[in-house]
């Protein structure tokens, strides 16, 4: 159980709504959030939360699940909407985000963005820090990756999305970027969590490749918890025992996560199979059983790219995809519609 109290709470009111909960039975935690007192406790009854939300100074007591409040339907009974530089994740339409793996360089990048802003992206993305499972591959060119990104931002418009590994460079990849990427290898860096939740950019959250839905919930609870509601879950991929493909995209984890989180579902089948000739087909899949974005790894000459280049699609392949990712929105529209006119 979670109680949000009023931003004008008294002192008194206070004590009096932390003695009701320990009436209960059950060890209160309290903190503060962004000038709001927050009460957690273990779970109590609904008539027992019924009572609890009629005192002075409570604006809201829900029921959360353990580890994970902010980001249930039970404290959001709507579906967030993430705005990227005006770009909406949670919309009506699937947002596609393209660009390379990694930032190679200002020419190729701002080829690559003019290109994929044609085929219809609407969110450039790009890594300016890379983690790389050898300390001696390519890891991105940093500071110069992060004004790069800024650069092809000035030139086509596209806002960028771009990622985050270390706490100590929050702050200046928070100037550069309108999204903030935390990897896959990060779901777990709980300081990382809690630096980019005190922020106020969007984020896009990774799941790790071998954590569960539950996992997943609560590291993005870690930025909620920060007082920042602008986050966007990624799902990857997952870690199996099948080989052909660089991992198994887990699409059970879109209708998974819809049924437990207003939170916007992203899915990225080019991490996720590793294989260019799958993207396009996984990403008309996520597509369809309702992802609200497809993050796609975009590259002009893949054959030079300096990191994973054989998931890199090119183009006018990434147009395809759009076409087809718009055709499906289309479909999909109707198909509510009808369904709801029936229902009528």
């Amino acid at each position: 159980m979670i109680v949000l109290c009023r931003t004008d709470l008294t002192d008194a009111q206070r004590d009096r709504i932390l003695a009701a909960v320990r009436g209960l039975g059950v060890s209160p935690q309290v903190r503060e959030q962004e000038g709001r007192t927050v009460i957690e406790s273990p779970a109590a009854t609904d008539a027992s939360r019924c009572e609890i939300e009629r005192l002075a100074g409570v604006e809201r007591v829900f029921a959360g699940e353990p580890g994970a409040h902010f980001v249930t339907w039970d404290y959001r009974p709507t579906p967030t909407k993430v705005d990227v530089g005006g770009v909406v994740f949670g919309g009506p339409d699937t947002v596609v985000v393209a660009g390379p793996c990694a930032v190679e360089g200002l020419d190729v990048l701002l080829e690559i963005a003019r290109a994929v802003k044609a085929a219809g992206a609407r969110v450039l993305r790009g890594g300016a820090y890379k983690p790389r499972t050898s300390p001696y591959a390519f890891r991105g060119l940093g500071k110069d990756g992060l004004e790069f990104l800024a650069a092809a931002r000035e030139e086509t418009g596209l806002p960028i999305v771009t990622e985050v590994m270390d706490t100590r460079d929050v702050p200046l990849v928070e100037r550069h970027a309108d999204m903030l990427q935390v990897g896959s290898r990060n779901m777990h860096n709980f300081a990382l969590l809690a630096e980019v939740g005190r922020t106020r950019k969007p984020v896009l959250l990774k799941r790790g490749m071998s954590a569960t839905i539950d996992e997943l919930l609560t590291s993005a609870e870690y930025v909620l918890a920060g007082g920042n509601e602008k986050v966007v879950l990624c799902e990857r991929g997952i870690r199996t025992f099948e080989h052909s493909s660089r991992n198994t995209l887990d699409l059970t984890a879109v209708p998974a996560l819809r049924e437990r989180t207003h939170l916007p579902v992203c899915v990225d089948p080019s991490h996720a199979s590793g294989r260019r000739g799958f993207v396009a087909p996984l990403a008309r899949a996520a597509a369809a059983c309702g992802a609200d974005a497809v993050m796609i790894e975009v590259h002009v000459r893949p054959e030079e790219a300096r990191c994973d280049a054989q998931q890199a699609v090119l183009p006018t392949e990434l147009a395809a995809i759009v076409r087809d990712i718009d055709a499906l929105d289309e479909v999909l529209r109707r198909t509510a519609s009808a369904r709801a006119e029936a229902v009528r």
